[in-house]
This record gives structure tokens, C-alpha cells and sequence, in this order.
């Protein structure tokens, strides 16, 4: 450790995208008690939702587009790099079991492939042919939504993809942190979510990535409840596949059928 502090060039930190600048309210954050350093980045975080409740009539323009695709027969695509990837294919994963929706309705890909959910890919974010050449192998035919997730908006591999997706004739959504980036500029429809700097510079897994949640969260949610997957916030098309589902199902059977457990079990 040096003997006094290092003087930053606060020109030069600042000057690089929303998702890289430093953050002035954690800038003593490695000075801290660890619980002072959880309140800080809990700080940081109570501002997500309020910077997702802004960004609430773009995500509604996107469902409302995902819900016309699943009326026509048409599915729903997330592309993805890194922690965005992970998020996107998450998201896909809880569809079919939570509404019984079919694993074709919505599908997501991340750079690098599937090994790429437990490690790191090297240069795959950065490839743009991959990008193209992934939504190719995904069978991406007009009339689909596909959805590019990145933080910064800059990834190649995601931005390639919402390219390549609007000249088959998609509509196109990115969700980004910086309104100004390429993906952004590439889309029918920018979800902008301006979380502001990290509590550590540059982990988007952090701030950005718990918007990107919050955002996918709402685009599948809507869209299934606007296609009559729920009736009244009952998820009427859980499909009963473990212990926890299955007893799930069979009080909603008994609550709206108003018939007891046994009953709803036999039923």
C-alpha cells in the first residue's frame, strides 16, 4: 500500500460511458466498515427501481409488441453478452414452468454459448459475426421480437443481433444504461435505464445488472398476463413439476373452484 493516497485524474475517469464512470458517493467505499460498505452499495441500490419506474412507458411499448407476437404465432428472443446473457437466459428458463408457456416461445443466447453461463468467453462480446451468425442458427423469422441486452449498448455481438433481427423484419428492443449507445441507436424501441456509476466502477453485475432483471422481469410477466396467462394474479398455467408446484396448483384448483384440497388434488 503507498504511504498517502494516489491523486486520480478525475478528467480522465470520468470521461468514458455512463456504465465506466466513477462513482463520487463510493469513491472511500475500501476505507469502510464492512457493514458501512453494505450500506453504501444498498444506497446505490434503492436507486434502480425508481431509475426502472422511469423507463416504465418504453418497457410497455416492448410488451405490448411481445404480446401482438405470441397472439401470431411469433416468439420472443433475448441476445445477450456477460451478466446480461445470463440474465436473459434466466428469464427464458422460468417461462415454460411458470405459465406453461412452450420453451420455443421465448428463448435467449449468450455470447460464447452456453459454456459462457460459467465462464468467460474471451472476444466473444466482441464479435459481431457471432452475433449475426447466432440469430441465424435461432431461426429468427419476421414477425418475432428480439430483445439485445447490454448495459453499456456497446457489446458488438448484441448490437449485431437486434441488426441483423430488424432486417428479417423484427421489432427490435435493447435494454441499455447509456442512451447515446450503439444499441440504442440500432432498435425500433431503446428501454433506457440510467442507474447512474456503479459502487465499484464498471461491475454492471451490480446496479445495471439488477435493472436488467427488473426490466426482463416485466417484459415476460406483462406479456404472459396480457395473453390470459393469469387469472386475476394467479398463474393459472403453472405447470405442477415439483413438490412446491404442485402443491401451488392444487390450491389455486381448491381457492378458485372453491372446492377442498383433496378435491383440487383429484381434479
Amino acid at each position: 500500500m503507498p504511504d498517502k493516497p494516489a491523486v486520480l485524474n478525475e478528467d480522465i475517469l470520468q470521461a468514458v460511458i455512463p456504465t465506466e464512470q466513477v462513482n463520487p458517493r463510493t469513491k472511500d467505499i475500501d476505507l469502510l466498515s464492512t457493514e458501512n460498505v453494505l450500506r453504501r452499495i444498498n444506497d446505490e441500490d434503492k436507486l434502480v427501481a425508481q431509475a426502472v419506474e422511469a423507463a416504465i412507458p418504453q418497457i410497455a411499448i416492448v410488451v405490448d409488441e411481445i404480446k401482438k407476437a405470441f397472439e401470431n404465432g411469433h416468439r420472443l428472443f433475448y441476445f445477450g453478452a456477460g451478466t446480461s446473457g445470463r440474465l436473459g437466459i434466466l428469464d427464458a428458463s422460468e417461462c415454460p414452468p411458470t405459465y406453461g408457456a412452450s420453451p420455443s416461445l421465448v428463448q435467449a443466447f449468450i455470447a460464447g454459448g452456453d459454456i459462457a453461463l460459467r465462464n468467460a468467453v474471451e472476444g466473444a462480446e466482441d464479435s459481431a459475426e457471432m452475433g449475426r451468425d447466432d440469430v441465424a442458427k435461432a431461426g429468427v423469422q419476421a414477425g418475432d421480437v428480439v430483445v439485445g441486452i447490454s448495459a453499456s449498448g456497446q457489446a458488438p455481438y448484441v448490437v449485431a443481433t437486434v441488426e441483423a433481427a430488424r432486417k428479417l423484419g423484427c421489432f427490435t428492443a435493447g435494454i441499455t444504461c447509456d442512451p447515446d449507445s450503439r444499441l440504442a441507436q440500432a432498435v425500433t424501441q431503446a428501454i433506457v435505464v440510467q442507474v447512474g456509476p456503479e459502487a465499484v466502477a464498471g461491475s454492471t453485475r451490480m446496479k445495471a445488472g439488477t435493472a436488467q432483471k427488473l426490466v426482463l422481469n416485466m417484459l415476460t410477466t406483462g406479456a404472459m398476463i396480457q395473453t390470459g396467462k393469469t387469472y386475476q394474479n394467479l398463474m393459472v398455467d403453472v405447470q405442477p413439476t415439483n413438490l412446491k408446484l404442485k402443491a401451488r396448483a392444487r390450491r389455486i384448483v381448491a381457492a378458485l373452484g372453491n372446492v377442498p384440497i383433496e378435491e383440487a388434488e383429484r381434479l
